[in-house]
C-alpha cells in the first residue's frame, strides 16, 4: 500500500515507518521538524529511514493548508497514520496557541485531506490524557472523557469529535488510537526515561513529583507498533442499528472506532524509577515534589476491545522495556 505517516521523524512515527517499509510498502512522511525538543534526534531518525527506497520524506506542517491539500490530491494514499502533534501535557499550559495550531488545525487539514481523496482508512493519535478526572480503574473506552485536566488532552478529544463528524458526514473510516505512557528506545527528550536516564548518569537528581505516588500503565513502543499495523487492516464499518442510548461512546453508527493502547498493568513510578537503577546500575538522587497541574494520579487501559479485533494486546514489562531504552541510550549517546 502507499502509506501517509505524520510526524514521521516523531518517536512513534519513526518506529512506525520502520516497521511498514519492513513490510514491503510504500511509506510518504511528513514532519515540520520544531525545535520542541532536540532537532538532531529527529534528524538521526529520518537518516535511517531515509536509507529504504520506498520512503520519501517532505518537510511540511499540518497547519500548511494548501501544501496538504496538494500533498493528498498528489498522493493517492490508503491509509494515513496521522501521529504528528504538538506533545506534552504541561508545555500545554504555557503554550496554548501552539496546541491549537498543530492539534486542532492541523487536525483539520488531515481530514479535509482524507475527504477529498478517498483514504481507505484514517488511523490518528489520540492520549490516555482524555480520560481526565476519571476514577474508575481501568479506564474504558466505554466511558466518558468530558472532563480534561489540560490543553493538550482537551485537543485530543477535539479530534475524536472532528473524526466523528467526518466518519458521519463523509463515510470517512476513522480509528482513534488512545495511547498509554508510551517509552522505548528513539524516544523524546522531554519523557520521564531519558530525563531520568540522563540526570542519573550525570550524577544529578531526578524531580519526582507527587512524592513518587503515582501509578502509569507504561507500554513499550514495539507494542504500540504492533497494535497500529494490525489495526491499520481492521476498516470501521457503518453500523445502522448503533444508537447514543445504547451504543458505546467508543463506536457508532458512522464508521468510527476508538480504540486504547496501554499494557493493561500500571506500574507505581517508584517502581520504574527502580528498574531504570537497574539497567544502569546506579541509584537515583530523588527531588520529591508535590503534584504538577495537568496530571493524573493513575492510567491504566482496558485493551478488551482490542485484543477482540487484532488478538493482540501489549505486554512487554517494564523491566525488560527500560533495559531496551537503556541500551539504547548508551549507544546512541555513547
Amino acid at each position: 500500500m502507499k502509506c501517509l505517516i505524520t510526524g514521521a521523524a516523531g518517536f512513534i512515527g519513526f518506529h512506525v515507518a520502520q516497521r511498514l517499509l519492513s513490510l514491503g510498502h510504500e511509506v510518504v512522511g511528513i514532519d515540520n521538524l520544531n525545535d520542541y525538543y532536540d532537532v538532531n534526534l529527529k534528524l538521526a531518525r529520518l537518516a535511517i529511514l531515509e536509507k529504504q527506497p520506498q520512503f520519501h520524506f517532505i518537510k511540511m506542517d499540518l497547519a500548511d493548508r494548501e501544501g496538504i491539500s496538494r500533498l493528498f490530491a498528489e498522493s493517492h494514499f490508503q491509509r494515513v497514520i496521522h501521529l504528528a502533534a504538538q506533545a506534552g501535557v504541561r508545555y500545554s499550559i504555557e503554550n496554548p496557541h501552539v496546541y491549537a495550531e498543530a492539534n486542532l488545525i492541523g487536525h483539520l487539514n488531515i481530514l479535509e485531506g482524507c475527504r477529498h481523496s478517498q483514504v481507505e482508512h484514517l488511523l490518528y493519535a489520540s492520549s490516555s490524557s482524555v480520560y481526565g478526572l476519571n476514577r474508575k480503574l481501568p479506564f474504558s473506552t466505554d466511558d466518558s472523557v468530558d472532563h480534561p485536566v489540560s490543553l493538550y488532552a482537551a485537543t485530543k478529544k477535539a479530534n475524536e469529535l472532528m473524526s466523528h463528524t467526518y466518519s458521519h458526514l463523509f463515510n470517512l473510516p476513522t480509528t482513534g488510537l488512545r495511547f498509554f505512557t508510551v517509552y522505548g528506545p528513539w524516544g523524546r527528550p522531554d519523557m520521564a526515561l531519558l530525563k531520568f536516564t540522563k540526570a542519573i548518569i550525570a550524577g544529578q537528581s531526578i524531580d519526582v513529583y507527587n512524592h513518587g505516588d503515582m501509578r502509569r500503565d507504561f507500554t513499550y513502543i514495539d507494542d504500540i507498533v504492533e497494535s497500529i499495523v494490525r489495526l491499520q487492516a481492521v476498516i470501521p464499518e457503518a453500523d445502522p442499528s448503533w444508537t447514543v442510548e445504547t451504543g458505546s461512546p467508543a463506536t457508532s453508527s458512522a464508521p468510527y472506532k476508538v480504540y486504547n493502547i496501554g499494557n493493561s498493568q500500571p506500574v507505581r513510578l517508584m517502581e520504574y524509577i527502580e528498574a531504570i537503577e537497574k539497567a544502569l546500575d546506579k541509584t537515583a538522587t530523588k527531588n520529591l515534589l508535590p503534584m504538577q497541574p495537568g496530571d493524573v494520579m493513575e492510567t491504566s487501559a482496558d485493551t478488551s476491545a482490542l485484543y477482540s479485533v487484532i488478538n493482540f494486546r501489549p505486554e512487554t514489562s517494564v523491566v525488560d522495556g527500560v533495559q531496551r531504552f537503556v541500551d539504547w541510550y548508551k549507544h546512541f549517546y555513547h
